[in-house]
């Protein structure tokens, strides 16, 4: 299968240090791949490399085929590139129904159109109606963002990003301060997510990790020092140096 998104060679220097390093990575649609590594391994760089936030010293990113390397950010979420933050980007006034509504117009050009009037687009109306309910929000539409749990606004970012009919979605960390109680919907909402859409996901969550990636790829200094099955991570001697070590144990002990 042809790859959906590619990463070729893609090289980030601040002042001589190399922050990405010669980094290469190809996801075909379908993979859900995590990316894994130490604090100051270079994770978040390679995100804003391949997004537009950031310009490579040396390297392309491609899309489908498409070298996207000079594209900014917003051009290249038109072409299916699409990621969700950290930290949760919501407007606290406005409910996840409108939040939703203002996705699909952005994504279709129709904006200027928004307020007062997305209720009368019938097209609008029932795409986030099904975005909502794909995402267990349907019962929330109408509350305003600041009146609904953190797990769930975490939940109407993801539900965000599928509004913008991502062809690779790039996760950084979606259960980060989402309490354990709702890491379930987390997870589950993972899992709904439609199975031709490549996955991308930056997290700390080794628990998490291993029951959502069929594939880990492996960050250090700034350098991939590990590309494979997740079972095979945990036996990989440079993966439980430079990052899994306790937790590697734990599991061989399970």
């Amino acid at each position: 299968m042809s790859a959906v998104f590619e990463v070729r060679n893609l090289k980030r220097s601040f002042g001589g240090l190399a922050v990405t390093n010669d980094v290469s990575i190809s996801m075909a649609p379908g993979d859900r791949v995590a990316l894994i590594g130490p604090n100051g391994a270079g994770k978040t760089t390679f995100v804003n490399l391949v997004t537009g936030n950031l310009k490579p010293s040396a390297g392309q990113v491609l899309l489908g085929g498409e070298d996207v390397t000079g594209l900014n950010s917003t051009q290249r979420v038109r072409r299916g590139l699409v990621r969700s933050f950290q930290v949760t980007r919501l407007f606290p006034e406005m409910t996840p129904e409108e939040h939703v509504a203002l996705a699909i117009l952005q994504r279709e050009g129709r904006s200027g159109r928004m307020f007062g009037s997305h209720r009368a687009m019938a097209d609008v109306g029932e795409e986030t109606a099904a975005i909502l309910s794909t995402l267990g929000l349907s019962s929330l539409a109408d509350n305003r963002v600041r009146e609904i749990a953190y797990g769930q606004q975490r939940l109407l970012e993801l539900a965000l990003a599928l509004a913008l009919k991502p062809k690779v979605l790039l996760l950084d960390e979606p259960a980060a301060g989402v309490p354990q109680s709702d890491t379930g919907l987390i997870e589950k909402a993972l899992a709904d997510l439609p199975a031709d859409l490549a996955v991308l996901m930056i997290e700390h969550d080794m628990d998490l990790v291993f029951r959502f990636a069929r594939r880990v790829i492996v960050l250090a200094a700034g350098e991939i020092i590990f590309d494979g099955l997740p079972s095979d991570a945990t036996r990989d001697t440079r993966v439980r140096q430079a990052y899994l070590g306790s937790y590697a144990d734990a599991r061989s002990l399970a």
